[in-house]
């Protein structure tokens, strides 16, 4: 890429290691440091080995970019299979968010800046841990052999674009669900997870009592949190190809916090609801008195 500050193509991957914060908690600061140091040095290493640069590393984050989609796409491969095999520390596992997008960059001073950049960064944020997300059309531009990795997921609105991006999962170890999700892709299985929500003493259980829900401040919504934050059908929950995916419509955001990852703001986005975790309407839930419980099981 030109060293100045010129446009050029490029692929901007970002890789987060998902549960620094309660390693911290578990090990203290000296083997959780050392532990997280080691993760971010292989998420560089791979990065070389595949032909790209790291731009930059925020504390427990790496940004890199590669000269393809290809190059990209084979090291989120590589950082999430390198990274299974790493030993526990303590008795955790780390983990790792990975987002890459491929498109138009402008380069000054070794730093990379633009869309291409801002929509990893979105990828990443909206990937679980042990998730690579990446656009439909960056999975346009791969091998094909990494292509057979990637199954398309649904569409989000991003601030600044007219159209809708498709984004996709690239799958990097093998699963029974995996392998149905594949092969039977609109068609729910049997034995189908189910996602439960508690808001004090009220449960409602997904898809058992309905394919979806709104949250809101409103008395006509599902399931009626009375927040002053929270607008009046602030977001919705809805099951999509046996996934559970939350969409906000609200002018605050809405906030997710998932177990072992880090807290997300969704602001007219959607993102994957997934294990263990709690969402808040218009504030975060260090701040929130109304808070809704959801497991995914």
């Amino acid at each position: 890429m030109p060293a100045d500050q010129d446009e050029a193509k490029g692929c901007v991957l970002f890789a987060d290691v998902s549960g620094s914060t309660k390693l911290y908690e578990a090990v203290g600061d000296k083997l959780a440091h050392a532990a997280i140091d080691g993760c971010v040095k292989m998420f560089a290493s791979v990065t070389e080995r595949n032909g790209g640069r790291v731009i930059k590393t925020i504390g427990d984050e790496i940004m890199a970019v590669f000269p393809d989609a290809t190059a990209g796409g084979r090291s989120a491969l590589s950082m999430q299979q390198e990274l299974a095999v790493m030993a526990p520390v303590g008795n955790l596992r780390l983990g790792a968010r990975i987002g890459y997008h491929f498109g138009a960059l402008v380069e000054r001073d070794g730093d990379v800046f633009g869309d291409t950049v801002n929509l990893a960064a979105r990828l990443t944020e909206m990937a679980s841990r042990g998730q690579i997300i990446t656009s439909f059309e960056t999975v346009e531009h791969l091998e094909p052999v990494l292509k057979m990795d990637c199954r398309r997921l649904y569409a989000i609105p991003v601030k600044g674009k007219d159209k809708e991006v498709a984004i996709c999962e690239m799958i990097w170890q093998e699963s029974d669900e995996v392998t149905t999700l594949a092969t039977q892709r609109a068609a729910p299985r049997s034995g189908q997870h189910s996602l439960r929500l508690v808001y004090k003493d009220r449960t409602i259980e997904l898809p058992k009592e309905r394919k979806s829900l709104v949250l809101g401040r409103d008395a006509t919504t599902d399931l009626v949190i009375p927040d002053r934050m929270a607008s009046r059908a602030h977001c919705s929950i809805e099951v999509r190809q046996d996934k559970f995916v939350i969409a906000d419509r609200s002018a605050n955001g809405t906030y997710v916090l998932i177990d072992g990852d880090k807290g997300m703001v969704l602001r007219r986005e959607e993102a994957l609801l997934r294990g263990h975790g709690y969402i808040t309407l218009g504030q975060s839930r260090e701040t929130a008195t109304e808070v809704v419980e959801f497991f995914c099981e």
